[in-house]
């Protein structure tokens, strides 16, 4: 089977301490079934309603991350189950994640997503923003979330050159914001970038964590 064979090809080039997180946007629940039984246990989606409904019929063991722009007033649907929320980009969402996980009595990680591309759609805070969610009080009194790295998506582009500079730079975010706040907390470890086309370049800047799509899964119709 197809998928099979591509998760095979994949392992082959990720090396073990990078995880993957499978982008099933779209894809089939069959489809999801098959990539969970050849190996895959994390898998990512980035619309509330697709997910819930996706993680209600498809095995519990399957650990889900929410990696689009996520609004605050759907943060409750997810709360319960999410395994972690991949694109924070204001203070206003890391505290609606905060409310909605102590309803839950759970602590959810969270990843603060940084703009590093050129492109105007794309979103994430710049470093100034990221430097003042987390000098905040109103962070600091937060207990129900973990933040744990950082996120990023590079411009869409050819030019690799100019990929593995905004990588570069969101390594360089990571290790400037991990000495000025989580100096000794091992659990701010997480470098998401890097996807199906960009992968091999984030894994050599640093990422930790990739999301794959159409490597997997193939190109989407």
């Amino acid at each position: 089977m197809q998928i099979e064979e591509n998760i095979h090809r994949l392992r082959q080039s990720v090396p073990a301490h990078v995880s993957i997180v499978a982008v099933s946007k779209t894809v089939s629940e069959t489809h999801i079934l098959d990539a969970y039984r050849f190996g895959l246990k994390a898998f990512g989606e980035n619309r509330v309603q697709e997910l819930i409904k996706k993680q209600a019929n498809l095995p519990g063991e399957i650990e889900w991350h929410m990696i689009g722009h996520l609004q605050s007033n759907k943060v409750k649907y997810i709360a319960p189950f999410i395994t972690m929320i991949h694109a924070v980009d204001n203070l206003k969402l890391l505290s609606v994640i905060n409310q909605e996980a102590l309803k839950n009595n759970r602590i959810i990680p969270c990843l603060l997503q940084i703009r590093i591309a050129k492109e105007e759609t794309k979103f994430g805070m710049n470093l100034e923003d990221a430097n003042n969610v987390l000098s905040s009080a109103a962070f600091q009194a937060m207990k129900n979330i973990n933040v744990a790295g950082l996120m990023g998506m590079a411009t869409f582009t050819q030019d690799t050159s100019l990929i593995r500079s905004e990588f570069r730079y969101l390594a360089e975010c990571f290790k400037q914001i991990k000495a000025d706040y989580f100096g000794n907390d091992e659990s701010f470890c997480e470098l998401s970038m890097g996807m199906s086309s960009d992968y091999t370049i984030a894994i050599e800047e640093g990422a930790t964590l990739i999301r794959i799509g159409s490597f997997i899964f193939g190109a989407r119709t």
